[in-house]
């Protein structure tokens, strides 16, 4: 089989890794930040920490696993990703960690001031990724400040963390957060009950129109700022992709409105699926375009590994992805009822 097939076939695995990771991990961080707002004494919090406490460090093995196959896939691509972005990699890195440690450590000591620090806490951390990985994305869409010489082996980056927010990767930041927060509203109706789902329903009805706006404002920024919409003008077939994202959208409002929250977070997961494809789709065959010349671009062709390591990593998807994704669908049937205020006073196991 052709090199370039192997190389095309990792970049599509690629994209859906990273899509399976925001759908999956998409109200995870959603209802971090959220609980903030939404609980209104310790028990509710507790409630919602529960809520996502079985399933949030299984949904990290996605972003490892997008972040292991960009290394072992297009090592160029991790190298100069790694060595360009490293400050915002870094400040996304220890976001993260700080999470996962605000939800052990938060019930360690039964003291109203340790509770609240790390209430604190789990909202920045959640709030934080949530909108780098939205500035990260928007970026690469846009172009990087970068010059490669790959016959030289000469790579400068002549970027900077701040000039990363930029209007169009705030806006993108923005839009991920108000995707989360909206995945993040309904996983919190499904998976709790009385007065803390209602007003999470509630929220994700309120939420939804300033996602819409945000979302519009997107579309139109990413003609002038990006080149993503050529691919879908060269191969209208393609459109297909942004449509379903965009009537995936309004599917959200419109079963939300009816109180059908099950079907709203359904359609919510299609929603940021295949926004993430519509992004991946305008990119190929960049995985990091250069805004200063198209030379310098990071291709699925110049920064890919050899063609036997792309046909050993292939076989090795074919066996362990199904595994894990057994796995998962496994681990949310298990923890599939919602969580109670008397679940978790009555667990001395329970965060």
């Amino acid at each position: 089989m052709d090199a370039s097939v192997f190389q095309i076939i990792w970049f599509v695995l690629w994209g859906v890794l990273w899509a399976v990771y925001f759908m999956l991990d998409g109200f995870v961080l959603g209802t971090g930040f959220l609980s903030t707002f939404l609980a209104q004494d310790d028990t509710e919090k507790r409630v919602l920490i529960n809520a996502v406490g079985p399933v949030w460090d299984g949904n990290e093995v996605w972003l490892l696993t997008a972040g292991g196959a960009t290394f072992a896939a297009f090592p160029t691509t991790y190298a100069l990703m790694f060595s360009n972005l490293y400050s915002a990699l870094i400040l996304l890195l220890f976001s993260l960690i700080v999470r996962g440690v605000s939800f052990e450590f938060r019930g360690k000591l039964d003291n109203a001031v340790w509770r609240g620090a790390w209430d604190k806490a789990i909202l920045v951390s959640s709030f934080l990724p949530a909108l780098l990985f939205g500035v990260a994305f928007g970026n690469i869409f846009k172009g990087i400040p970068m010059r490669n010489d790959f016959a030289a082996i000469n790579f400068t980056y002549e970027g900077s963390l701040i000039g990363l927010l930029n209007p169009y990767g705030l806006i993108t930041g923005v839009l991920f957060v108000l995707l989360f927060a909206v995945h993040g509203a309904l996983y919190i109706s499904l998976k709790t009950t009385g007065d803390l789902s209602s007003r999470a329903a509630g929220l994700t009805n309120k939420a939804w129109p300033a996602l819409l706006a945000v979302a519009v404002a997107f579309l139109g920024y990413t003609y002038p700022a990006t080149k993503l919409y050529d691919n879908f003008l060269k191969t209208p077939i393609l459109l297909i992709i942004p449509l379903i994202a965009v009537a995936s959208l309004v599917l959200v409002k419109v079963f939300a409105a009816k109180g059908q929250n099950g079907t709203a977070f359904t359609f919510s997961c299609l929603t940021i699926v295949f926004v993430v494809f519509t992004g991946v789709t305008g990119l190929f065959p960049n995985l990091i375009p250069s805004s200063l010349d198209p030379a310098s671009n990071l291709t699925i062709y110049n920064s890919s590994s050899s063609p036997l390591t792309l046909k050993i990593m292939t076989v090795v998807a074919l066996i362990f992805v199904p595994i894990v994704i057994s796995y998962k669908i496994w681990v949310y049937r298990i923890f599939r009822e919602p969580v109670t205020g008397k679940d978790v006073l009555a667990s001395p196991e329970a965060y």
